[in-house]
C-alpha cells in the first residue's frame, strides 16, 4: 500500500513507518519538524517537510495514497493551556485539512485522538460509549478532531479509523524536551544522575501502552481495512501508577533520587480503558507486557539516545 503518515518524523510516526517499510508498503511522511526530527526519517521512506495547517500542501502529499495515517498534532496538555489557539489550529483545523485529503483520494484515514478527551468522567475502567468530558484545550481540540473523523465517515462514506490513545511510550521517544512523556524523561533523568521530579503523590495512574503494541494495532488496522462507526480505544487494561513505574526503575537505577512537587493543571488522577472492544476488533494482537516495554526503552535509549537528543524544543 501507499502509505501517508503525518507527523511521521515523531515518536509512534517513527515506529510505524520504519514497521511499514519492513512490511512491504511504500510510505510517505508529512511533518513540520516542530517536534519530530527529520533524523528519524528512515531509508525508503520519503519525506516532506511541511504543516497540516497547509491545506494545498496536505492535499497534495495525500493525492495517491491508499491510506492516511493522521499522527501529527501539536501535543501536551500543559502547553495547550499556555497556547489554546495554536492547539485548535493544528489538531482540529489541521485535521480537516488532512480530512479533506484523505477525501480526495479515496483513502483509509486512520486518526489518533487521545483518551484526554474522557478528561472530568472519573469513571473507571473507560469505555467507548461513556460522556466526554475534556478539561483542557488540547483534550477539546482531539474531540474536535474525533467529531470532524467520524462526520466525515457519515457524510462522504469514507473508510475512517479513529484510535484514543492511551499513554504510549518506547523506542524513539524523545526525553529531553518541555514536555516530554514521563517514562523516556525519567529513563533519562535517571541515566544523568538527575532529580526525577514527580507532580503530585506518585499515586496518579494511567494506562500504558508499549509502542510496539500501538504499531501491531494500527497495522492491522491498515492491512486488513478495519473500520468502526466509532473511536476505538487504544490501550489493554494495564492500570499502573507512577510510583509502580519509580519502583520498576530503581531495579536499575538504585541511586535514583526522587522529588514531589505540585500537581499540574488540567491532569486527571487516573485512567484505564476496558478492553473489550479492541480485544473484539484486533484479536490476533497481543500486546507486549509493561515492563518488558519498560526495559526495551530503558535498553534503546541507553544505546540510542544520541539520535533523538537536542531537538525542537517544543516550547512556546
Amino acid at each position: 500500500m501507499k502509505v501517508v503518515i503525518t507527523g511521521g518524523a515523531g515518536f509512534v510516526g517513527t515506529n510505524l513507518s520504519r514497521h511499514l517499510l519492513a512490511h512491504g508498503h511504500d510510505i510517505k511522511i508529512l511533518d513540520d519538524l516542530s517536534s519530530g526530527l527529520a533524523s528519524n526519517v528512515p531509508d525508503g521512506a520519503q519525506f516532506i517537510e511541511g504543516s497540516i495547517v497547509d491545506a494545498q500542501l496536505v492535499k497534495k502529499t495525500i493525492s495517491g495514497a491508499d491510506a492516511v495515517v493522521h499522527l501529527g498534532a501539536r501535543g501536551s496538555v500543559p502547553r495547550s493551556i499556555k497556547n489554546p489557539i495554536a492547539t485548535h489550529e493544528v489538531n482540529a483545523t489541521g485535521t480537516l485539512n488532512v480530512l479533506e485529503g484523505a477525501r480526495a483520494a479515496n483513502a483509509h484515514y486512520l486518526f489518533s485522538s487521545s483518551s484526554s478527551v474522557y478528561g472530568g468522567n472519573m469513571a473507571l475502567p473507560k469505555n467507548e460509549e461513556m460522556v466526554l468530558k475534556p478539561l483542557t484545550p488540547y483534550a477539546a481540540s482531539k474531540m474536535a478532531g474525533e467529531a470532524l473523523s467520524l462526520a466525515y465517515a457519515k457524510s462522504y462514506e469514507m473508510p475512517v479509523t479513529t484510535f484514543r490513545f492511551f499513554n504510549i511510550f518506547g523506542p524513539w521517544q524523545r526525553p529531553d524536551h518541555a514536555y516530554a512523556a514521563v517514562i523516556p524523561k525519567w529513563i533519562w533523568q535517571a541515566m544523568e544522575k538527575q532529580e526525577i521530579i514527580v507532580h503530585g503523590d506518585g499515586e496518579q495512574t494511567r494506562d500504558f501502552t508499549s509502542a510496539a503494541t500501538a504499531v501491531a494495532v494500527i497495522t492491522s488496522a491498515l492491512e486488513n481495512k478495519i473500520t468502526h462507526p466509532e473511536p476505538v480505544n487504544l490501550a489493554f487494561g494495564n492500570r499502573i501508577s507512577l510510583n509502580e513505574i519509580l519502583l520498576d526503575l530503581k531495579v536499575f537505577f538504585p541511586d535514583m533520587k526522587i522529588k514531589h512537587i505540585e500537581t499540574r493543571t488540567g491532569d486527571v488522577k487516573d485512567s484505564q480503558n476496558q478492553p473489550t472492544l479492541i480485544k473484539s476488533l484486533f484479536p490476533d494482537v497481543k500486546p507486549q507486557s509493561f515492563k518488558d516495554a519498560l526495559v526495551e526503552t530503558k535498553n534503546w535509549l541507553a544505546e540510542n539516545s544520541s539520535k533523538i537528543l537536542n531537538g525542537p524544543a517544543a516550547t512556546d
